[in-house]
């Protein structure tokens, strides 16, 4: 079983989180692209000793960054929305 720590890699603080989280008790992670809805799930609740309810992801593409005449890209990265059960908070989302 991998770290939770290796799956969970930031939490992402965005005006729709905010709206979300006060409104449907849902927050937002950036996520390991190899990790599945499951090990999600697991690792948010060993990290943060909550009850989740459900977990969906999302991949987004990187970005094409031009340095002059030379482009490169930026690597893919994945998000993932957890929702809690009711009554269910993340204390690190409330000091934000």
């Amino acid at each position: 079983m991998k770290d939770p720590r290796t799956i969970i890699r930031r939490a992402l603080v965005t005006e729709k989180g905010t709206t979300l989280r006060e409104k449907a008790n849902q927050y937002f992670f950036e996520v390991a692209t190899d990790a599945n809805k499951i090990e999600i799930k697991r690792a948010v609740q060993a990290l943060f000793q909550v009850k989740v309810r459900d977990v969906r992801t999302m991949t987004l593409p990187g970005k094409i960054r031009r340095m002059g005449r030379y482009a490169g890209a930026r690597p893919d990265w994945k998000r993932a929305v957890v929702t809690l059960e009711a009554g269910q908070t993340i204390a690190l989302f409330e000091e934000v």
